[in-house]
């Protein structure tokens, strides 16, 4: 009987491992994700050390890559000094993700406040020219977002380029894709988005954060489970010096 639970210990363990490498990668693209996306929003977010959850995901990323590798190798050879160092970098790597959780949930947080004191800025600051990276970001998060101004279009008419430009129209980044000949114009507020940009940047972000919390609560949870079948792997070594070899059936002294 026991002899079957360290032989199924040992197969979950070596299944975990190949986990592993898939959740190496699955984490690496959730970190780049996040660190497009920011590019995209940067104007809005000046707190670049909310990057720092996208980063230590990343970070994880290659240690997972790294820990399957050793697992698998530790695994099937029945080395304790493998199995140990295995488990102990689990350990590191959890920590590290109950970290990022930690931080996710903070910067989540403040998400609101950074957006609020930054957006009035980028908006006072548009031209409406391809070479601005303000104007190109308001166009950019405008169109994909789906919004118009601050709050609502009408925003628009209380920044310096419409006084400047004098022609009563918001930029057409504003206009919805379904109207043609669409100039911008607030004589036809049919033709413009009605929601602000503020309130969508905001759920974006959060949303944002949110993969990156979800992704590492995710792998963590994985990761516990094969620590304790690691565990007991390396405690049937110690009490059983005579036990099955994963790769052969033999028996090992």
């Amino acid at each position: 009987m026991g002899q079957c639970g360290i032989t199924s210990s040992k197969t979950v363990l070596v299944f975990l491992n190949l986990i592993f490498w898939a959740a190496a990668g699955i984490l690496c693209y959730v970190g780049a994700y996040v660190f497009i996306t920011y590019d995209d929003y940067d104007h809005f977010f000046e707190d670049v050390y909310t990057l720092i959850p996208a980063v230590s995901i990343i970070a994880v990323g290659g240690l997972l890559f790294i820990i399957g590798l050793i697992g698998c190798c530790a695994t099937i050879r029945e080395s304790h000094c493998g199995l140990a160092t295995f488990v102990i970098i689990l350990l590191l790597v959890f920590v590290t993700e109950v970290a990022v959780v930690v931080l996710g949930y903070i910067y989540r947080s403040k998400v609101e406040d950074e957006v609020n004191h930054s957006i009035q800025k980028v908006y006072n600051e548009y031209n409406g020219t391809n070479t601005d990276a303000s104007s190109r970001a308001i166009d950019y998060v405008q169109r994909q977002l789906h919004c118009c101004g601050i709050h609502t279009y009408s925003d628009w008419m209380n920044t310096r380029w419409f006084n400047e430009s004098r022609n009563n129209s918001v930029p057409v980044s504003c206009c919805k894709p379904n109207v043609s000949n669409c100039t911008g114009s607030l004589a036809r507020p049919g033709d413009l988005y009605p929601e602000g940009c503020e309130a969508l940047v905001v759920k974006k972000l959060k949303e944002i954060m949110m993969y990156v919390i979800w992704a590492a609560l995710t792998f963590a949870a994985i990761q516990v489970f094969g620590m304790l079948c690691a565990c007991v792997v390396l405690c049937r070594r110690s009490r059983d010096p005579a036990y099955e070899l994963l790769m052969t059936g033999g028996t090992y002294a």
